[in-house]
């Protein structure tokens, strides 16, 4: 059964950006838990910010899980990629996203890499970037404790000229299922010429939904086409979480609200 998950950034460097509430944990599961959603996913400036035992007690008194927790921080903060020129700026951002592997982990939730894939330029060739990504994710997957420990996000041309969609970013994926596939709505939106079929080409390999329309507001004030994306995502057999990565427009309760009304439409008919 697919699952709701709404965001909590606790990065002030990324303020502006799409995540639903904003700075305050506590109170960000908290109006998680009212407005019913099943899970949180987590933007920490880094692991230690993470306490593990605190926000395991939180979870489990409200009734919620770890949806996934992102890595962002590490190219807001540090500018450290994966695809970076620099052997000492690679090797950092490898230990970044790994603590935050393990920090999420033990609540049993797997990390994400989006930003931190950086991009290739006048300093990184092509197939250079591409060769430190794989072998990053190859290195990753293969120290991942959990049954998916790493999900890995194809972002739209304006934020990476890496991967943009989602074909082409399931060839970098370890033969090792232990890293899967994010699929980013409003990503998609941009870079794929049919969201259904860019599902179907790579079913199974998806283990994480970013639930946001076309101009990254909550789903239901743009124009992706949702009753194809539930269509789809109930065709490929996909059971994870579809996650509110939107902007709080026109402010967090209301977009949580929006979110909730959306996930219950397609895919809780009669619950609405």
């Amino acid at each position: 059964m697919i699952k709701s998950a709404v965001t909590i950034s606790l990065v002030p460097e990324a303020r502006g950006g799409p995540f639903v509430f904003w700075d305050d944990l506590e109170e960000g599961c908290r109006k998680a838990k009212e407005y019913g959603f099943d899970a949180i996913e987590l933007f920490a400036p880094d692991a230690a910010t993470i306490k593990r035992g605190d926000l395991r007690r939180l979870l489990n008194d409200l009734g919620l899980k770890l949806a996934a927790a992102g890595t962002g921080a590490g190219y807001v903060k540090h500018k450290l990629t994966l695809s970076s020129p620099d052997p000492a700026v690679r090797r950092g951002a490898r230990e970044f996203v790994r603590s935050i592997m393990e920090a999420a982990g033990e609540l049993g939730a797997p990390a994400i890499v989006g930003s931190m894939q950086g991009r290739w330029g006048e300093a990184v060739a092509h197939a250079d970037a591409v060769g430190y990504l794989r072998d990053a994710l190859q290195e990753l997957g293969e120290r991942a404790s959990g049954e998916v420990s790493l999900l890995f996000e194809p972002l739209n041309r304006y934020e990476t000229n890496l991967f943009n969609r989602l074909h082409e970013a399931a060839q970098v994926l370890p033969a090792r299922g232990t890293v899967k596939l994010l699929a980013d709505l409003f990503h998609m939106n941009i870079e794929e010429g049919n969201i259904e079929a860019a599902f179907r080409e790579v079913a199974g390999r998806v283990g994480h939904v970013h639930f946001a329309d076309s101009n990254r507001r909550p789903v239901g004030l743009g124009h992706v086409d949702m009753p194809a994306v539930a269509r789809v995502l109930h065709d490929i057999g996909y059971d994870g979480y579809v996650s509110a990565e939107a902007l709080p427009f026109p402010y967090p309760d209301a977009a949580a609200r929006q979110t909730m009304l959306a996930f219950r439409k397609y895919f809780r008919p009669g619950h609405a």
